[in-house]
């Protein structure tokens, strides 16, 4: 019930979107036309994209790590590159989630369990996964799903929505919501078709070769898949929503083999992102630095600076500051820019309360790359710590004009106006950050709350806050329609 009711509110506040930027009266959804694009205009998919990532940022376990986002971004980017038929931008996420598992919805939103990247066992895998959901997104796979459901009255289009978003973020979840209510049409949502498929291997394929990663992967990938399918009673999520029949793997093969053969090494990111995974997301704290301790005593590798760093976070989370420092330092003599290094030797200076000394280098850092995420965030946090709170502020600012919906970001910003007793723009800060959660009935609270710590002279920001406060509060009206 509640996943419903935090869906109507974010459809309330795509509606209100779309009537502001098209002076249209009202929203209403698409007409079911004769073809994917007909059923689902491209400005339409993207919104109702947007409507469901809110319905994931407050419900599901997104991981706000912005070297992991860094590093996803990164790879999902290079294969989009290499992908057919992209109509817009797209978007990488992680959610923290044992399980192997990846998904796509509207709008190039691309999902990926942290699953996925701790059992892959080389970043051609993990590519193989991520090519194959960019697939399913160009060739508008969901949007003929709406085309094929057009006639049967008894699935909406925010039911089937509804379905779609339970079953990809959690699969098993999702069945049972579906079969507890259950109509056959909307369970026919759940699952890609086999034709949607074979369309997704054979363009994720191509674009898994082109961006330069081993189209061999995908069969490899899926084979691992099978191998736990037989041996398992409970069969892997990714499998609850992308069927394998016993012909896919061998086809899959097969159309490998059209490609020749070459060994593409991980690269040392996907190393580091891995072990960034283990130590932080699926082992405890204790785990982590035996794991890595043995590794390291065991492994044959050559270079094991990624075991050395997933044992530096293990002795971070631990508050063995000293330990991690000696290892961090080394690992930072030599890769200095490193950002997974730079991100862990911020945290280490900051459980030390050395912020001087985390400023000192972030600040070089950022006169190099002055708007990436790793390091602003790292350097706007410091900042924060050290009560610094302009310069965090200036930073936090500059960095949204450039990334306007970065989450973590806003709660810094959020965080920064608290900690400075700034009490107008705390609660515009935090009305902003709950609209981006569909919270609008509370972001409305917010604003209103600002408006008492207005200056009466200043008309301007009245006048600002007020239309804020208009804007949400028509959001809401709009949902007491429903």
């Amino acid at each position: 019930m509640r996943f419903k009711k935090a869906l109507a509110t974010t459809l309330c506040a795509l509606a209100l979107s779309y009537s502001t930027a098209n002076n249209a009266s009202e929203f209403r959804l698409p007409d079911l036309g004769t073809s994917a694009v007909q059923v689902l205009p491209i400005e339409k998919e993207q919104a109702i994209g947007e409507v469901m990532m809110m319905q994931i940022r407050s419900s599901s376990p997104l991981v706000q790590d912005p070297v992991l986002n860094e590093y996803l971004s990164a790879l999902g980017n290079k294969l989009v590159a290499s992908a057919n038929d992209v109509r817009f931008p797209f978007k990488f996420f992680w959610l923290n989630n044992k399980a192997i598992n990846a998904f796509a919805f509207y709008g190039g939103h691309v999902g990926v369990h942290t699953g996925l990247i701790a059992q892959s066992d080389n970043e051609s895998q993990l590519a193989s996964v991520l090519g194959h959901e960019i697939a399913h997104v160009t060739q508008r796979h969901l949007a003929r799903r709406i085309q094929q459901a057009k006639d049967n009255s008894a699935l909406t289009i925010a039911g089937m929505i509804t379905g779609i978003l339970a079953t990809v973020v959690a699969p098993d979840a999702g069945m049972a919501i579906l079969a507890a209510n259950s109509t056959q049409a909307a369970l026919s949502q759940l699952t890609h078709s086999r034709k949607a498929e074979q369309e997704a291997d054979r363009f994720g394929m191509q674009t898994l070769q082109k961006a330069g990663y081993d189209p061999y992967a995908a069969s490899e990938f899926l084979t691992k898949l099978a191998s736990q399918v037989r041996f398992k009673n409970k069969p892997p999520a990714f499998l609850l929503t992308h069927p394998l029949p016993d012909s896919r793997v061998s086809d899959v093969r097969l159309r490998a083999q059209q490609y020749p053969k070459r060994y593409v090494p991980s690269s040392e990111d996907f190393h580091y992102a891995q072990n960034r995974v283990m130590a932080r997301y699926h082992l405890s704290k204790e785990d982590a630095q035996a794991y890595f301790e043995n590794t390291l005593r065991t492994s044959t590798e050559l270079d094991k600076s990624h075991y050395e760093y997933g044992l530096a976070i293990s002795l971070l989370d631990q508050k063995k500051y000293d330990q991690a420092e000696k290892i961090i330092n080394k690992l930072l003599k030599l890769k200095p820019n490193n950002l997974f290094f730079l991100d862990v030797y911020t945290d280490i200076k900051l459980g030390q309360k050395k912020y001087d000394q985390a400023l000192s280098l972030l600040e070089q850092k950022h006169q190099l790359r002055p708007n990436n995420q790793v390091i602003t965030l790292n350097l706007a946090n410091t900042a924060i710590k050290a009560k610094m709170y302009e310069k965090a502020e200036q930073l936090l600012k500059v960095f949204l004009l450039e990334k306007p919906n970065h989450v973590l970001a806003k709660q810094l910003l959020t965080e920064t106006y608290e900690l400075s007793e700034n009490k107008a723009a705390y609660h515009e800060s935090r009305a902003s950050l709950l609209s981006h959660y569909g919270a609008f009935m509370k972001a409305a609270d917010e604003v209103q709350k600002a408006l008492n710590f207005i200056e009466k002279e200043d008309e301007i920001k009245k006048l600002r806050l007020k239309a804020l406060l208009t804007k949400y509060r028509g959001m809401q009206k709009e949902l007491a329609k429903l």
